[in-house]
């Protein structure tokens, strides 16, 4: 005669459920019953659907939604009225979706002719190159026009084509180094919305996780509890009965 274990437990993965806000059919994997939510989550849900019944479930898509609606709300009473980046923000965590960007990259890409030219002749223009460069070409300048061409001098002292010459650089250069700072500029407000949307997105998922563990550690001490009270009304019926 064979002997025929104990039946295994369902696999969650087969197990079909109606999510109780969206109505799709999903497994039991891949969703959570209300009354298995930690209580800030699943009391938004109540209010937002005062008609679903306690034990109903959720898919994961619709907590993710509902999750991002009581993110939105708790921001917004913290805060007032939430900017585009914050939203955008809330939006990736529905979304499970990475904010983290290279934002240099994706600016020096899309440089237009001018602006490379700037970059490059600022760069040039700050340099030790340019200063040794321009120096050795004005003490060139002064003994040409001095000394080797002192009779027929193109620009005879007091060099007054010199101070021409060096007044146009220093008038067109001033302007192209400002369009590099422009950039420059434009750069560091996007690395740094960048960074404001990575630090929020890090901030709300931590507390998003303090809080399940809190919740998690709750419904322990709960078990561990009704578990030592069964033990001791176990223990209890014991003494009874050997009385």
């Amino acid at each position: 005669m064979k002997h025929h274990g104990p039946a295994s437990a369902p696999d969650r993965r087969h197990i079909r459920h109606h999510c109780a806000i969206t109505g799709a059919v999903v497994s039991e994997h891949d969703g959570e019953r209300l009354d298995m939510l930690r209580p800030a989550l699943a009391a938004h849900i109540r209010a937002a659907h005062p008609d679903i019944a306690d034990d109903a479930f959720i898919s994961r898509e619709a907590l993710a939604a509902e999750r991002a609606g009581m993110i939105a709300e708790t921001l917004q009473a913290e805060r007032g009225d939430l900017s585009q980046i914050e939203r955008d923000v809330i939006e990736s965590l529905a979304r499970h979706e990475t904010l983290a960007e290279n934002v240099e990259e994706e600016l020096d890409e899309n440089r237009t002719l001018g602006e490379r030219a700037a970059d490059h002749i600022a760069s040039f223009g700050g340099s030790w190159t340019f200063i040794i460069g321009f120096c050795g070409l004005l003490v060139v300048w002064m003994i040409v026009n001095t000394v080797l061409l002192a009779a027929g001098a193109f620009d005879p002292y007091p060099f007054i084509l010199l101070n021409l010459v060096l007044s146009c650089i220093a008038a067109l250069q001033a302007p192209v180094i400002m369009m590099s700072q422009k950039r420059q500029e434009a750069k560091d407000r996007r690395r740094s919305e960048n960074d404001y949307r990575v630090n929020l997105k890090a901030e709300l998922e931590i507390r998003h996780l303090q809080e399940k563990i809190d919740h998690m550690l709750t419904r322990q001490w709960e078990r561990l509890a009704e578990i030592q009270s069964i033990q001791i009304e176990l223990m209890e019926e014991v003494l009874q009965r050997r009385r």
